[in-house]
């Protein structure tokens, strides 16, 4: 198939930042791209060729949408899984599978699948809600501490708490959830697997990720993670089990622990491009996103080897600012050397809401950190 200069259309489910980004290359191969979203301010709205307002889980829209596109992919896993069913029985490509995105969307069921695997997991129970939750506690089932995650729906560090004590069960919503064992750990780590449907598979470096201590969210991604190259070679291998289990055709992004004793320990994964590949724009010979156009085009897959250190830096809403956003110090940070902020569109800001990113690459890691922390500490996402 002729997927440049044609009439072949590409369809991505959802339009916010990972969309906007995904536009970036499929203009740089002029591939016709359709786009839906249910918000009229949707980030991906300048850069697609079509633009179309709907819902993502409603089973028309999705269905009818999908009908306009020879292939289909999603920026957000929150969709109409049925329409993408039947879509695919009627010839239509869907990448990552709806079969995939069934087993993914469902935390509990994640969980499970890895178990099934025997892919390295820390130990989870799953619940109806929150009340069945409280009832395995009040029969000794279940143990605190815990790690509480709603079984869908979560993102962003919304959906996940920390669960030490019956106090902190207050305010859980009514949801399926899961609760998970603390794993006492190390790093926090990431590897990105690029996978096309002839089988031909590649894992991106892997990258370190330094969060909030409020708002579980990623402050600072760094590649390459700063870990013995023997644990970097068993996350990039426990990565590819990952992969080749799902049989997943795109990226798949692999979030992990490295233990105390230096394990690797699967966390969750997400099918699409993710946070923690956004520093490859930059630092790397392919970025995440061409690779997953790559991949879902069932093209040669692109170099994922860095060309340059890299650290990437959140921006995101200010706590006490709600409103039309207005970055502080912007020129500033655009002063120093090797700094690209990308904005993401999104006209309104709000707490800790992700409003953009900047990365940092540099030939020395530690002159990258510096000057990330100096970004970091001068850039502010106001109203």
């Amino acid at each position: 198939m002729n997927y440049f200069s044609s009439d072949f259309k590409l369809g991505i489910l959802g339009g916010g930042q990972l969309g906007k980004m995904l536009l970036n290359d499929t203009r740089k191969f002029d591939i016709q791209t359709l786009v839906l979203d249910p918000s009229e301010e949707a980030p991906s709205r300048m850069s697609c060729n079509a633009f179309y307002r709907g819902n993502l889980n409603d089973f028309d829209t999705v269905y009818q949408f999908g009908k306009m596109c020879h292939v289909i992919t999603i920026e957000i896993e929150n969709v109409n899984l049925e329409a993408l069913e039947k879509l695919e029985e009627e010839g239509h490509l869907v990448y990552p599978s709806p079969k995939t995105l069934r087993l993914i969307k469902n935390k509990g069921r994640q969980k499970d699948f890895y178990v099934e695997n025997n892919i390295p997991t820390s130990k989870h129970q799953r619940f109806v809600d929150i009340k069945d939750l409280q009832n395995a506690l009040d029969k000794d089932e279940l143990d605190f501490p815990f790690v509480w995650k709603s079984a869908e729906g979560g993102y962003d560090g919304n959906g996940v708490k920390i669960v030490r004590s019956a106090l902190d069960l207050y305010n859980l919503p009514e949801v399926e959830c899961l609760a998970e064992a603390l794993v006492p750990f190390k790093n926090e780590l990431a590897v990105i697997v690029a996978r096309n449907a002839k089988g031909d598979i590649k894992t991106y470096p892997v990258v370190e990720m330094e969060f909030h201590p409020e708002a579980n969210q990623v402050e600072y991604v760094i590649c390459p993670a700063r870990i013995d190259k023997k644990v970097a070679e068993k996350a990039r291998a426990v990565a590819l089990n990952v992969s080749k289990a799902f049989n997943h055709v795109g990226l798949l992004a692999v979030e992990m622990f490295q233990t105390e004793d230096d394990e690797i320990v699967v966390n969750e994964v997400a099918p699409r491009p993710h946070n923690s590949g956004h520093y490859s724009i930059e630092a790397s010979y392919t970025s995440q996103f061409e690779n997953h156009i790559r991949a879902i085009l069932n093209l040669p897959l692109g170099n994922t080897d860095s060309k340059v250190a890299g650290i990437m830096v959140n921006l995101v809403g200010e706590e006490g600012y709600t409103g039309q956003v207005v970055y502080e110090n912007i020129e500033k940070i655009m002063a120093f050397d090797g700094v690209t902020p990308h904005i993401y569109g999104k006209r309104e800001t709000r707490p800790f809401r992700k409003m953009g990113h900047v990365t940092i690459v540099n030939e020395d890691m530690a002159e990258a950190r510096k000057i990330a922390e100096e970004v970091k500490n001068s850039i502010r996402v106001i109203s």
